[in-house]
Formats: structure tokens, sequence, C-alpha cells
């Protein structure tokens, strides 16, 4: 029965946007991954098969304590699978429907005059513009090593360093067992769609993170000094609470909120594995975080990275299931307007960045706006790293100085970063762009089976 709940609770992960399957699956603790993943994909596969099989054997209606994701997985193996792999309840559940369930099937083959199973799922469809040309990013972490010891460790692994990008292009181009250093981000390695590292030495001792570039722009834009107070309002899965830590350098205090216990769980497993320290993960709506809490008199960054549609995330669910209802976006941006505004009231707040992983105005650019409007002067938008070469939609003046991202232009996720300071009287136009952009400086560290740059590696290199 634990491979269903840990197939189950995978799905939904990717419902609620908590990351790609990948991540979720291995994120999961379920010892036997390969097996996970297979029936995870295969369910996503044949969901709306499913969906069709649930609702015409009126499932979920006979047994109301049934949760749908759980549903999936079960009628999968039962039906397409290899037959169900466990006892209990659930399995005289399945039994117990098996027959309307199959008689389902039989109908649905009927009506779409097919005889296999497989004949019964639509044709691939093609993938959003550009979508399986993301390559794969690899974000150095710094709290425990340095990007050029990475980028020996991987050397040493057969794989060939070609450099710092210097265009998008070439980062298009890679291939085979090349890599790059990324041409925005200092500490983010590049290297060919598809390259897998979940069982790699680096990733598995927290050396390394699996993180989609548009998803480090919000810490790196941040750019919270060592010493500072940071809220994450809504923090989990963590990778960006990683990335805030390793640009603090360990040195300060994250305030992290999330409102699952399972999603802080495995949050908290990661952080330790990658050596963050200074942080206090709470189950908690940050809705509902009093920002005249003395607890929080000294935050001065907040990074609000709320729910949302997930429509810029590639290769995550069906594509159907990418396009939210017009009900469904204004009921997210009337959210995200609400936690943004909240967000700003915290009394030392000095800056603060807004970013989501979804393409639609209404929970990007009219957010911002919306929010502005409603603080008058008090806080304004930074011009966000002027080189990024996507912009903001202009559905207001200085629109522009968001950012954008996108498989066919940035090659990465779909992505939408809006950076905001607390306006000073007589101050400069605010500009965005963290100095380790410019002038690079590696972290301090090594990588597992590395030593720092100027010690001899007699014993510790990893064969």
């Amino acid at each position: 029965m634990a491979l269903y709940s840990a197939a189950a609770a995978v799905l939904q992960g990717l419902e609620r946007g908590d990351g790609g399957i990948k991540s979720l699956v291995y994120n999961s603790r379920f010892p036997h991954i390969r097996q996970l993943y297979a029936l995870v994909s295969e369910t996503l596969r044949y969901s709306p098969v499913l969906e069709k099989l649930l609702a015409g054997a009126a499932l979920l209606q006979a047994e109301k304590k049934l949760p749908p994701q759980l549903a999936k997985v079960l009628v999968y193996d039962l039906l397409f699978g290899k037959g169900l792999k466990c006892g209990g309840r659930w399995k005289a559940l399945a039994r117990r429907h098996r027959a309307r369930l199959e008689a389902e099937l039989a109908r649905l083959k009927v009506q779409q005059k097919v005889s296999r199973n497989e004949d019964l799922l639509a044709p691939v469809q093609a993938a959003s513009p550009g979508a399986s040309q993301v390559p794969r990013y690899v974000r150095v972490n710094t709290l425990k090593t340095c990007v050029d010891d990475v980028i020996d460790f991987f050397k040493r692994q057969g794989y060939s360093y070609v450099g710092k990008a210097a265009s998008v292009e070439e980062l298009r181009a890679l291939s085979g067992k090349k890599f790059l250093l990324d041409l925005h981000l200092p500490e983010l390695l590049v290297f060919p769609p598809q390259t897998d590292f979940h069982d790699n030495l680096l990733y598995t001792s927290g050396h390394i993170i699996l993180q989609d570039k548009a998803s480090c722009l919000p810490a790196f834009l941040l750019d919270p000094a060592a010493g500072s107070h940071v809220i994450d309002a809504c923090a989990a899965p963590g990778n960006k609470t990683s990335h805030l830590a390793a640009i603090l350098k360990n040195k300060g205090q994250i305030f992290a909120f999330d409102v699952d216990t399972k999603r802080l769980a495995t949050m908290n497993t990661m952080l330790m594995r990658a050596g963050v320290t200074g942080f206090q993960l709470a189950q908690q709506d940050f809705l509902t975080v009093d920002p005249g809490d003395p607890k929080y008199s000294k935050v001065t960054y907040i990074l609000l990275d709320p729910s949302c549609s997930g429509s810029g995330m590639v290769n995550r669910l069906p594509r159907e299931e990418a396009a939210p209802s017009p009900d469904r976006l204004q009921a997210l941006a009337g959210f995200q307007r609400k936690v943004l505004s909240h967000a700003l009231s915290f009394p030392a707040l000095q800056r603060l960045v807004y970013s989501t992983c979804s393409l639609h105005r209404e929970e990007n650019e009219d957010v911002v706006q919306a929010v502005l409007q409603e603080w008058g002067s008090s806080f304004r938008l930074v011009n966000a790293f002027p080189s990024w070469p996507c912009r903001g939609l202009a559905a207001f003046p200085g629109a522009e100085c968001c950012l954008r991202a996108s498989p066919a232009d940035t090659l990465t996720h779909g992505f939408f970063v809006a950076v905001l300071e607390r306006y000073r009287e007589g101050a400069a136009a605010p500009s965005s762009l963290p100095a380790a952009a410019e002038n690079p400086e590696h972290g301090e560290g090594t990588a597992p089976g590395t030593a720092p740059k100027k010690r001899k590696r007699k014993k510790q290199r990893v064969k």
C-alpha cells in the first residue's frame, strides 16, 4: 500500500505546484524510486482515461473517503498495470468495483472504436514551444563547496567543461557530456536537457541543487546582505530558501512559512542536507503572521512566491490541465494581491521580490500594479536585472522593470519576477543587479571528493 500512497502524494504535489515529477518522486523517501516514478508517469499518461472510468463507474461518489489521486493509481494498476500490489481495504475496495470499472472500460473502447487499451490514449501533443530544449540547470551550493571544485568534480566524471556561456544559443547547442557556466547567474552550471543527477554524489550530499534557472532569479535578485533577517513567505519545497541561505552565507535569520506539514518536513530534510542554519520553519499561513510581532521587527527582506496557476511549468502536467478557467485565475489573483499587500506591511521591510511560475498577466503585472496603487508612493519597482532579455508586459507604466522568462526565449520554465523597494525620498532610481553578477566570487568549501583549490587532493578524490 505504501507504493500507492506515495504515488498519490506525488500526484497531489503536482496539482499543488510543489515541483516536477522527478523532484517530488526523489524527495518522497520511497525506497523504490524507479517503481514509483513509473507508476506516477503511467498514471499521468492515462489520466484522461482514468477520469472517464472513475466518472462512469461513479467510484468516487460510492467511496467518499477515497482520495481522487489514490483512486487513479489504484485503477491504473488494476486495469492497465501489472495488477494491484497491495492488500487490505484498498485492494478489497478496488476488487469490489472491478466489474463496473471493466464494463466502463469496455464501453469506452466500443465508443471510440478501438480494441487495445493504448488506443484510448490521445495522440501525444507537442509540448510548449522550446519545452524539450530546457537544459538541466545545476546550482552550486556555496554553503558546502565552490564552483571551481564542482567543475573539477564533473570533469573527473567524464564531463567536458566548455567555459562560460556567451549567449542563450550556446546553452541551446549543448549536447552529450558538455556543460557550461551560465551567462547570467554566477553559481549556475548548465548541462544538456534530460541529464539526470538524482543519483550523483554531489546531489545526494547537498553540494548541488537541481533548480531551474528562472527559479533561481527570486533569491538572486532579492540579494539580502549577510546578517539580514529574511522572510520566505511561501517556502516549500525549499530550493529558494536554501539559495537565500547561501547568499546570506548562513549569517542572519530566515523565517520560512508553509501551511502543509508534509511539505515542511520534506523541506527541513532538504535544508539540513544543504547545510542551512539560522532558519525557522513554521506551519502557518503567511496571511496570519502578525507584521507587528517583535520577532519580525528586523525583517528587511521578503521573498514572496505564492500559489499560482503553474502555467509556466513545462513537462509537469498534461497540457490540458495547464489552462486555468477565468474564475480560477481571478481567485488566484485575488489571493496574490492580498498576500503581496500583507508582505509590504512589515514595518522594517526594505526590499521584496514577488515571483510566480505563471504566464498569465492577471497573476503577474496586474497584481503588482494593483498593490502599488494601493500603497501609493511607499514602494516602487526596481529596474530588475537590466540585461535580462524578456521584460514585463506593458500593463502599466514601469512594467518593463519586471522580468519574464519562457522556454522559447530564455530556455527556462515560464516565470515572472518583480522587485519592489521601499521609497526613500531623494534616492536615485534603483537598479537590481547583485554584485555577484558583475564580479562573481565563488563561495568557499569543497565538493565531495575534492579539496579547496590551494590544497593537495591526494586522498580525497571521488573515483
